[in-house]
This record gives C-alpha cells, sequence and structure tokens, in this order.
C-alpha cells in the first residue's frame, strides 16, 4: 500500500488533516511513552523517584529536541528533493544524516553517562532526589542511540511524506515501555532506575522492529548502502537547514531547564508538581505540534515545487483546526488541572502545585496554535535561522528573565512563575507575524506591473 503522499497537487485541508492524524496519533502516544514513567513512579515509588524522574526526562527531552532540529533538516532536504524530482540525491542526502548522527550519538552517550552527577547538580536536584536523578540521566544517556535513531527514521519518513511509519514504531515503543515500567519499577521496586531501564528498551526494539519493515517496502527514492557515507555538501546543507531548528529547540529547551532549577530551590513539592505539569502539557499541546510537524513537510515539497500559495492556504488551515482545540485544552487546564494532575499522583500537595503551574499552561493554548504553526511554515520554507532567532528572543530575553523576576518573592506560586511562557510565546507571535506580513509585502512589490509594462 502507498503511504507516500505528494502535497504539490490537488486539496489541501483534507489531505493536511489527513497527513496531520498519523502525527498527531504518534506525538500522543510519544507522550504517552513519557508520561507512563512518570505515571508508574507516582503510582507505586516515592516522592523522591518521582522528583528524580521528572527532572532527568526534562533534560532527555532537551537532548532529544537538539536531535529532533537537526532532524527536521533531514525531513525538510528530502521533502524539497523529491518535490524537485530527484530520488537518488534524496538517497544521498539520507546517507550523509546517518553518519552525521552516529558521531553525534557517539558524543552525547560518552558526555552525558560520565558527567551524569554534574548535570544533576547543574540542575539544583533536591538532596532528596539527588541520586534517583543522577541514575536516570545515565542509564537514558547509555541508550542515546536508539534516540537518534528513532528520530532519524521519522524524519525520513515524514520528508517522504508518511506520517504512518513513525506512528506504528511509537506505538511498539509505548506498548514496550508501558510493560517495561510495571515490571521494573512496580514488580522489582526499581524506581526511576526501572523508569529509565524501560525507556531505553523501548526505544531499542522500536527502532529495530522499525528497520526490519523499511527493508519490505518501496521507498520513493534511491538508496544503497553506499550512500552511507560522509558528503560535506550535503551534510553541509542538513546543518544549515536542521542547526538553526535545533539550537532553537535547545534555547526552549535549556529556558525550561533553568526555570525548573529554578522550582527545584524551592524544594521537593515544587519540584514534582512542576514535573507533573510539564508531562501533561505534552497532551495538551498536542494538536499544535502534530501540525508544527507536518507543516513543515507539506510546505517543504511545495516549495520545492515552487508552489508558495498553496503552503500559505496550508498554514491558515493549521492555525484554524489547532486553534478550535486549543480552546478546548486551555480550558481544561485552566479549570480542571487538579483532576489532570491526580492522574499522575496521588498526595494532595503535589497536585495542588502542579495544577497552579496548569493554570498559566491554560492562557498559553490559545497561543500556541498560532505560534507552532508559523514555526513550522518558515521550517518548510528554509528560514530556519529566523526560526532560531525568534526562539532565542522568546527564551531568553522574554521566558527566562520572567521566571526569574516572578520567582524572587518569598510567597511566588508556581502561576506567577508559569506566566513567563505565555509572555514568551506572544512576542514570538509578533515576530512571526511581522516576518510574514513583510514577505507578502515583498512578493506583492515584484507582481506589480512596472510603468514600462502599463
Amino acid at each position: 500500500m502507498k503511504q507516500e503522499a505528494n502535497f504539490t497537487s490537488g486539496g489541501i485541508f483534507l489531505p493536511l488533516i489527513r497527513f496531520s492524524l498519523p502525527v498527531l496519533l504518534a506525538l500522543l502516544l510519544q507522550a504517552m511513552y513519557g508520561a507512563v514513567d512518570l505515571w508508574v513512579v507516582g503510582r507505586f515509588a516515592e516522592a523522591a523517584d518521582i522528583s528524580g524522574v521528572a527532572t532527568g526526562s526534562q533534560i532527555m527531552h532537551t537532548l532529544t529536541g537538539i536531535v529532533t532540529g537537526l532532524a527536521m533538516g533531514v525531513t525538510i532536504q528530502v521533502g524539497q528533493l523529491i518535490g524537485e524530482g530527484r530520488p537518488e540525491r534524496a538517497g544521498k542526502a539520507i546517507g550523509a544524516g546517518v553518519v552525521m548522527f552516529a558521531i553525534l550519538a557517539a558524543v552525547f552517550t560518552a558526555l552525558f553517562v560520565w558527567r551524569a552527577g554534574g548535570v544533576a547538580s547543574l540542575m539544583r536536584a533536591p538532596q532528596e532526589a539527588f541520586d534517583q536523578t543522577t541514575a536516570y540521566i545515565r542509564i537514558c544517556s547509555a541508550g542515546f542511540v536508539f534516540i537518534i535513531a528513532y528520530n532519524l527514521l521519522g524524519a525520513v519518513f515524514r520528508g517522504i511524506g508518511d506520517s504512518v511509519m513513525p506512528l506504528l514504531t511509537v506505538a511498539l515503543a509505548c506498548v514496550v515501555n508501558i510493560g517495561a515500567d510495571l515490571l521494573l519499577v512496580w514488580g522489582l521496586g526499581w524506581g526511576a532506575k526501572g523508569a529509565a531501564w524501560a525507556t531505553v528498551l523501548a526505544q531499542a526494539v522500536s527502532v529495530l522492529i522499525s528497520l526490519f519493515l523499511i527493508r519490505r517496502r518501496r521507498l520513493p527514492f534511491t538508496f544503497d548502502r553506499s550512500y552511507i557515507a560522509w558528503d560535506w555538501p550535503l551534510t553541509r546543507r542538513i546543518l544549515r537547514l536542521g542547526t538553526p531548528i535545533s539550537l532553537q529547540d535547545l534555547l526552549v529547551g535549556l529556558s525550561f531547564l533553568l526555570i525548573l532549577a529554578i522550582v527545584n530551590a524551592k524544594g521537593l513539592i515544587f519540584s514534582a508538581g512542576l514535573g507533573v505539569a510539564e508531562k501533561l502539557c505534552a497532551f495538551i499541546m498536542l494538536v499544535p505540534a502534530a501540525y508544527m510537524q507536518s507543516m513543515s513537510a507539506f510546505v517543504a515539497q511545495n516549495i520545492g515545487a515552487r508552489k508558495p500559495e498553496r503552503a500559505n492556504k496550508a498554514l491558515r488551515y493549521g492555525i484554524l483546526i489547532s486553534f478550535a482545540t486549543g480552546i478546548f485544552m486551555g480550558w481544561l487546564a485552566f479549570f480542571h488541572g487538579d483532576a489532570l494532575a491526580g492522574i499522575f499522583c496521588y498526595e494532595p500537595e503535589i497536585k495542588a502545585a502542579a495544577f497552579d503551574y496548569l493554570k498559566a499552561y491554560g492562557i498559553d493554548c490559545l497561543l500556541t496554535p498560532f505560534l507552532f504553526c508559523f514555526i513550522g511554515y518558515y521550517n518548510g520554507c528554509g528560514r530556519t535561522m529566523f526560526v532560531m532567532i525568534q526562539g532565542l528572543v522568546g527564551a531568553f530575553g522574554v521566558r527566562i528573565p520572567l521566571a526569574w523576576l516572578f520567582s524572587r518573592p518569598e510567597a511566588a506560586t508556581l502561576f506567577q512563575i508559569g506566566l513567563a511562557t505565555p509572555c514568551s510565546t506572544v512576542v514570538q507571535i509578533l515576530l512571526c507575524l511581522g516576518l510574514f506580513l513583510v514577505l507578502r509585502r515583498r512578493k506583492d512589490r515584484e507582481l506589480r506591473p512596472t510603468a514600462a509594462e502599463v
């Protein structure tokens, strides 16, 4: 069955929805995959384990963001090359990406296995949860090669318009992770260590089965083992497209890590509450996150085929759909965050702290549909440098300074600290909208007839 999609002709609204649904389901399963660790630990372990998993998983999420950003360079390049009708060049781009990511996996694994304790100290992990945080970081870093392989495979298939294969792989990972968590955390009582081992095992199984399935498929690009080689022109192109996205994701991740460090200093309950809230946010932001990824692939193909108007229409549809769901999610987080937090923990103090932080995210739910769709659009256009710049402004110009400022009073609440996030989102939306209007005005001037033509 053909699963690749050509987005350069035909309708836009329904094909965008059809492509986005598997991406959404994959993100849902990925969020569940990450949340299962915290759910099982919250049910069958101690508050120190909750804090350890929360801090450790946020660090791993930030590292994964670097990988997914670079992998987006592969998605964009493969999508554009297919749109241009150059399947062999697309295959060689994938081979160059394999070599580049293999080097990255070796560096990340060595660095974070060796310095796990130092990273936990840097994050100001509560003393009661320091050992759990260190163990989680070290174990997950040892299996980082599987995280990188999973994200590279997903990037390739999104580039060719196939969002089903990433869905299948994350579904497999989710099932394995649930089973391993129950066995290692509940059955054997390993706490945060068990959650980390379950994560590594699930990623490994997912990658191995994905490779088996890929070998049995016909692909819309030419690929040979000889393509897995260092190719500087192709690698440079991937880095040029992916590095700004990766840096933007890194900056966003670092900003949230710094907020986590600020909150960790306020004690174990605040630390655990923030960890629960962040896991819930992965579900609350699912739809705009799905359209951000889908928009990149959709826009990349149309830019490669020189059909920018189709890309602009996709942007409008993505914003409309994700904003409609954002209204509901914002209401749920702002008014019923305590019930959501109760999914992960029993302790009333931790639930109350998580609910307080979720109220700020309820406001952000009305804003992220605009920001995420704009980011996906500009990624697909290849304007990844702008994506990095707006992320830098939002993270270090707004989010971190405001979070620090709001946390200064002794009686500061998580809601007040959390308000730094929607404030930064507003600034980033204004930057994205400003560039869109500038580009639109420039295009109108280019199309306007000159006096000689009239």
